[in-house]
């Protein structure tokens, strides 16, 4: 950003108050914010100090807004000459403010620059009958109309060479004008015929009963899609989950082993059929059975006779 001066001293005015009206006002805007925030009115005094000097900011309003808030000369030079909508020298009566930039500059900005510096020279010079003055700007936000002009408080958009210079001169003398696009199309519409949504039938209701029924259709479709993914999702799910063994029987129990010791089995693989004792040998025993056999295999063991105590009637511990 260009670095932006207050203007030479020989056109700053000596002294600077506001009318009576606009110190009302000044005051409605102090008393928004609470006792000791009074600085945050500064932008909006700087606004009224400006309008009423001729759409410029003298030294000496900048020094009487900073008095009316109790604030540093230096805090209130420093938001006026950041803020480009302070202009720090004095303006035609029409300031054109021109966008350069590359929405613009690609639609034709540079011929309404050529148009400005035939008409009144460089920028922030005014002209010899004080109609205009001009400055380059940023973006204005009318990008869709390209290239675009704010005049004082209005937006002249999608120039040319030949409609700015018509907006001048009925400025200057002193014809109606109106602001907004200047090429005959309104907004932002597109240039020319439409070219889409021109069926008739969009806009008669006639389609809205087919859409629906579409949209329907659709949504079956999308149900039947989801549940037939669930249940294929839920068979291999199914399929890939462990299967869990079956527990194992005791030999005893089992079938084949059973069949095995048939006695028809036996006979055939020339083994003896199986016996009484070999049947109760085999079948399962609780724990008093099983103790009582090894009792009964085990040899006896004679116990020896106990020894019986003699009376000892003298008393001298013999027997």
């Amino acid at each position: 950003m260009a670095v932006r001066r207050l203007a030479p001293a020989e056109v700053q005015p000596a002294s600077f108050a506001f009318t009576a009206e606009n110190a009302v006002w000044a005051g409605q805007q102090i008393a928004k914010y609470p006792e000791g925030r009074q600085a945050s009115a500064v932008i909006a005094l700087l606004w009224k100090a400006q309008e009423q000097c001729g759409d410029w900011v003298p030294e000496a309003a900048i020094r009487t807004v900073a008095d009316i808030l109790k604030m540093p000369y230096i805090r209130v030079l420093e938001v006026a000459t950041f803020y480009t909508m302070f202009n720090l020298e004095p303006v035609g009566k029409y300031l054109v403010q021109l966008c350069g930039t590359t929405p613009c500059m690609l639609r034709g900005a540079e011929g309404l620059k050529d148009v400005m510096r035939r008409r009144v020279g460089e920028q922030h010079h005014v002209s010899a009958d004080g109609n205009f003055s001009w400055v380059e700007v940023e973006c204005l936000g009318a990008c869709c109309n390209a290239p675009m002009v704010q005049i004082n408080d209005d937006y002249f958009e999608d120039l040319t060479p030949e409609s700015f210079e018509k907006v001048l001169d009925d400025l200057v003398a002193g014809r109606p004008v109106t602001p907004g696009p200047q090429n005959g199309r309104r907004a932002s519409e597109p240039e020319g015929a439409i070219t889409t949504l021109t069926d008739p039938s969009l806009y008669d209701g006639s389609m809205v009963g087919a859409w629906k029924k579409r949209f329907e259709e659709e949504e079956a479709k999308a149900r039947a899609a989801a549940e037939e993914k669930a249940k294929a999702e839920a068979a291999a799910a199914q399929a890939a989950a462990p299967q869990a063994p079956e527990p194992a029987k005791p030999a005893e129990t089992r079938s084949e082993q059973r069949t095995a010791d048939s006695p028809a089995d036996r006979t055939a693989d020339g083994r003896a059929p199986v016996s009484g004792e070999d049947a109760t040998k085999a079948a399962p025993q609780t724990a008093p059975e099983q103790e009582e056999r090894t009792r009964a295999k085990s040899p006896k063991t004679a116990r020896a006779p106990k020894k019986t105590k003699t009376p000892d009637p003298d008393g001298t511990g013999k027997e």
